[in-house]
């Protein structure tokens, strides 16, 4: 098979990973299958589900496993609601690459690179709500709370202005195009903050994270690794901090003089104080990865 994506951070995840002797591992987000590959070849008395909300991902994975049909769940579906799917199964862990796949960034058609004569963003296509509602159906005031919340623009007002007074746009590279008239940092896109923010808006990206960490601590999942790769700092932020509260003991309010909720809460440990970051020889060979973070927590048996 013609396989030109790069997973990243893969040696890393394979080392997370390396002790996992038997049950399941769960791949949230399966796009061209590079994890899942390297894991199943890795790990070969566990069984992986592996997940994408995007139907071209999971028939592409499908060919590139088809050797370890065996041992392999597909499931075409949101990565939030996966695990609770299957918490009946011994799942020893989570692997989750959050963000735009490298399928979804090669193909001009599904609207998410610079060039891209459409404006559409949606990973999973049968969704409802496009880039292209968002850019030419928001309001001033609603484009503004989008480009600085998930685009974290000093410029937002302005970036809001310019896409109003121009609309309607119809394909991602006009929009793109558009955007060079605000600037930015050097060797950085003027679009890229933006297009970052209309893709979060449009795939409910931090809502999905939330709901996925959510749904593992309730699933009351016992000696399982979940590893979270993130590519900006507000989903780094929701990870940190979840694994943050994972891990405390007391869960009384600040300023309470002594513990009353008992200090038993902590569902396990986090591994990496500090995220997992690419190495140089990575950054060289796949420049994606430059903005990727891997944080890592070990669920213990309860």
């Amino acid at each position: 098979m013609n396989i030109p994506h790069k997973p990243v951070l893969l040696e890393e995840v394979k080392e997370v990973f390396k002790e996992c002797k038997d049950g399941y591992i769960v791949d949230c987000t399966v796009g061209y299958g590079g994890h899942s590959e390297a894991l199943l070849e890795q790990n070969r008395d566990v069984k992986l589900i592996c997940c994408d909300q995007d139907k071209e991902a999971i028939e592409f994975s499908k060919k590139r496993l088809a050797k370890f049909c065996d041992r392999v769940i597909f499931e075409n579906a949101r990565f939030s609601t996966v695990v609770k799917k299957h918490e009946y199964l011994p799942i020893r862990g989570i692997l989750a690459d959050i963000g735009v796949s490298s399928l979804q960034l090669d193909k001009k058609e599904r609207g998410f690179g610079f060039f891209s004569p459409t404006l559409d963003m949606r990973m999973n296509p049968n969704s409802s709500l496009s880039a292209s509602e968002v850019v030419n159906g928001y309001s001033l005031e609603e484009l503004e709370e989008i480009f600085r919340e998930y685009g974290q623009m000093r410029d937002y007002k302005r970036a809001a202005k310019l896409v109003v007074e121009n609309r309607p746009f119809k394909s991602a590279k006009e929009l793109a195009e558009a955007f060079k008239k605000i600037g930015g940092k050097p060797k950085i896109h003027p679009a890229t903050l933006p297009f970052q923010a209309i893709r979060i808006e449009v795939n409910d990206e931090l809502g999905e994270l939330s709901e996925l960490l959510e749904s593992i601590y309730s699933s009351k999942l016992e000696n399982c690794l979940v590893a979270i790769i993130s590519f900006h700092s507000l989903e780094d932020r929701i990870v940190k901090k979840t694994f943050k509260f994972w891990a405390e003991n007391c869960r009384c309010m600040p300023g309470v003089m002594k513990c009353e909720c008992g200090n038993n809460h902590s569902i396990g440990k986090v591994v990496t104080k500090k995220p997992i970051v690419p190495s140089k020889e990575e950054l060289k060979l796949n420049p994606r990865s430059r903005s990727s973070k891997m944080r890592v927590f070990k669920i213990d048996e309860r």
